[in-house]
């Protein structure tokens, strides 16, 4: 089973789009996405909830991932299967 994935973003966002096609290549199939450039209340939440500004931010279960950068390297430190995919 896969965990749960979050990812706030925006329309136009080329990190978001990469962190999206990473994730798929690993199993991933739903991403719940938060548009945060739809509402400026959920752009705070993120900022609030995050510490950051920027978008992509993304959580695997509970485990707040950062961007696509923080996403990439734990992907290249093998660290990123164990997060979306734990045993049971």
């Amino acid at each position: 089973m896969t965990a749960q994935v979050l990812m706030y973003s925006t329309a136009v966002c080329p990190y978001c789009v990469m962190a999206e096609r990473l994730l798929k290549s690993k199993g991933v199939e739903e991403i719940d996405k938060v548009r945060v450039d739809l509402d400026p209340a959920v752009r705070e939440e993120m900022m609030t909830k995050t510490g950051r500004r920027t978008v992509p931010q993304i959580y695997i279960g509970d485990t707040h991932v950062g961007g696509f950068d923080d996403l990439s390297a734990l992907d290249r430190a093998g660290k990123l299967d164990a997060l979306l995919h734990p045993q049971a």
